[in-house]
């Protein structure tokens, strides 16, 4: 007989102590409002406890019911408001208490503005310790704001699902991956909600299945809709985790009958089991691989996998900002760090003498080249690498920018690129930034060398809590 061992248990664990804060979860509490997040959810204190209530705005009185609670924060939703805000706005959207997409539909457009205005000053004092108020302060301006703001998106990208057997494509509720079947975004452009509504419809009709993300089966996962606002040409992408589309020559044409300006239908294959919306295979099923659009006088291509703002009219105005504060004569020699397809480059490219791109991704690189082509720009030159080890080789080859443009992702510029500015010594830096949180943190280093003058917030999400800012940064110290 086998000899039996005995089982050695681990060391047992205590049990999980009780946290020692005045709420707890499932509570329905009443609490003043006090201010907003960078989320745009309700700030409020019990007992000197803070807590975020989603849906809330400052100045009211709410219940709230606590569903989650940490050492010193905790999250509630809204039941019911007591005294309400001036500036509470219904909701136009039939599903924004449960669609994540947007999360200030209902506060005023111009309490929207004055709040990411705020964000941006409470950042800059908070992280970067900088005076935003009376003599020496910077000077951060009202946010640039639409003036329709509704219908500004010129990319979709749906998730496509099964509910009681039925196709379904919406938008994910917060904080979940349950799709809100819909047909119209009030954020979206027109010819988007259109076009995601004709594929769910053409695709149910062909009985092309849709995706099962619990099951990973199905083939239909996502429908990705772009348009060129100034052009009007629609690009429709169908993500689909295998090849071979049923009745594909069905598909295409119906698509071509149904979908307003479409000019190009693309399928991109994904067949992992992923969050990324996009696999590494794409082909044009019908029309051309790119669409095209404006910013101002730019012309861009736009593929089914190439970045392109998603609010072309605000970029034009944040551009416009950025090419205000480079100062360009047409005898300036401009680096721009994080230039990705060559937007902000080309831009600029009209005013100063010669700019310099640097982006490490190279898919971007060939894309930023190419637009470089479609607009006959010469005084554009554009390389792949990081730009903290491209920008000290073009240093060597002797080029010496006047000034440094950088827009790096949420997680803002790499440490190391920082310390390349502060070592090239340009005149000016100008920094686009989508994340006011680490714009402060990397403005405090440049501080050292260089005087923050202005930051001028825009907004190029109304309705939601991101803001994008232009930051002046002028030498003050050798």
């Amino acid at each position: 007989m086998a000899k039996m061992t005995k089982k050695r248990r681990g060391p047992q664990q205590a049990p999980k102590a009780e946290l020692n804060v005045p709420v707890r979860v499932g509570q329905t509490v009443e609490v003043e409002i006090t201010g907003l997040n960078h989320e745009g959810a309700g700030v409020g204190r019990i007992e000197g406890y803070t807590l975020f209530v989603d849906g809330a705005l400052a100045g009211e009185k709410v219940r709230a019911r606590v569903d989650h609670v940490k050492k010193n924060f905790g999250f509630a939703k809204l039941a019911s408001v007591m005294e309400a805000s001036t500036a509470r706005s219904m909701p136009p959207c039939p599903v924004y208490d449960r669609c994540g997409g947007c999360s200030l539909q209902h506060l005023v457009y111009e309490e929207q503005l004055r709040h990411k205005q705020q964000i941006v000053k409470d950042n800059l004092r908070r992280i970067g310790g900088f005076s935003v108020e009376g003599d020496g302060a910077i000077t951060v301006h009202p946010t640039l704001g639409m003036t329709d703001p509704w219908r500004y998106r010129n990319k979709a990208q749906v998730p496509i699902g099964e509910e009681s057997g039925a196709l379904v494509g919406g938008f994910y509720a917060e904080k979940s991956h349950s799709i809100i079947d819909m047909d119209e975004c009030l954020i979206q452009h027109q010819a988007n909600d259109e076009a995601v509504a004709a594929v769910k419809k053409i695709a149910t009709s062909l009985n092309i299945s849709p995706y099962d993300e619990v099951r990973h089966s199905g083939l239909l996962r996502h429908v990705v809709v772009k348009v060129g606002v100034k052009t009007g040409e629609v690009m429709v992408v169908l993500v689909t985790t295998e090849e071979t589309i049923p009745r594909v020559e069905e598909l295409v044409e119906a698509i071509r009958t149904q979908v307003t300006g479409v000019a190009s239908i693309v399928q991109n294959v994904n067949p992992d089991k992923t969050n990324v919306i996009f696999g590494k295979k794409t082909v044009t099923l019908w029309g051309s691989d790119v669409i095209y659009d404006y910013i101002g006088a730019i012309k861009f291509a736009i593929s089914a996998r190439s970045f392109y703002q998603v609010n072309p009219a605000q970029t034009e105005v944040l551009y416009n900002k950025t090419l205000e504060y480079v100062g360009a004569t047409g005898t300036e020699t401009v680096i721009d760090a994080y230039c990705g397809i060559g937007t902000i480059s080309l831009f600029l490219a009209q005013k100063s003498k010669h700019v310099y791109g640097v982006e490490i991704v190279p898919e971007a690189i060939e894309d930023a080249n190419r637009n470089a082509e479609l607009n006959g720009v010469k005084n554009a030159t554009f390389e792949t690498g990081p730009a903290e080890v491209v920008i000290p080789a073009w240093k060597e080859k002797g080029i010496k920018p006047d000034v440094i443009v950088v827009d790096p992702p949420r997680k803002g510029c790499d440490e190391a690129l920082l310390t390349t500015i502060l070592e090239m010594k340009p005149q000016r830096v100008v920094y686009v930034s989508c994340n006011p949180s680490t714009l402060a943190r990397d403005l405090k280093v440049l501080a050292e060398m260089y005087e923050v003058v202005e930051v001028q917030p825009v907004d190029m999400f109304p309705h939601t809590g991101h803001v994008e800012c232009c930051a002046l940064i002028v030498r003050s110290k050798e």
